[in-house]
């Protein structure tokens, strides 16, 4: 049994490993570990050590965060996860579909600005020459403050 402890413990990574591995910062890892984003144990050495599957959890972050994808939201996905396995192909399907409605509301909305950015964006001032023709007499003022054309929500 203790061939086994010391084999599983061999498997694991430092946090100089798991940084070179997966391209983060070692303070990054820190604050996704302060964060209760991933975890890591304590040697006899009182080092942190990572398990391998680690390395999976810190990819869907990034890659989320890259999609705009808040820490908490990231959080409150991986709650739904085991902690002591790796994530499946199906835990990342089920993670990047309850994901994906927000996505797509977000590339809508990057899509709008990037479409109307030097168009009139609804914001009230009635100083672009264009605007009177999108909104005569301030109209979209009595839908709610903030820029009506680009950020309907």
């Amino acid at each position: 049994m203790a061939a086994k402890a010391s084999k599983v413990f061999a498997e694991d990574l430092s946090v100089g490993e798991v940084a070179r591995r997966s391209g983060l910062a070692v303070s990054a890892l820190h604050f996704y570990e302060a964060e209760g984003l991933i975890r890591s144990r304590r040697s006899a050495g009182n080092q942190r050590r990572y398990a391998r599957e680690v390395l999976r959890r810190v990819a869907i972050i990034k890659v989320a965060q890259r999609t705009g994808i808040p820490l908490k939201t990231i959080r409150e996905a991986f709650q739904t996860l085991p902690a002591e396995r790796t994530p499946t192909a199906e835990d990342w399907s089920r993670l990047s579909a309850a994901w994906k409605v927000e996505l797509e509301r977000r590339i809508k909305r990057l899509t709008n600005l990037r479409d109307h950015l030097t168009d009139c964006i609804g914001c009230g001032c009635l100083s672009v020459k264009s605007c009177p023709l999108h909104n005569p007499w301030d109209e979209l003022g009595q839908q709610g403050p903030g820029p009506r054309l680009l950020d309907p929500d």
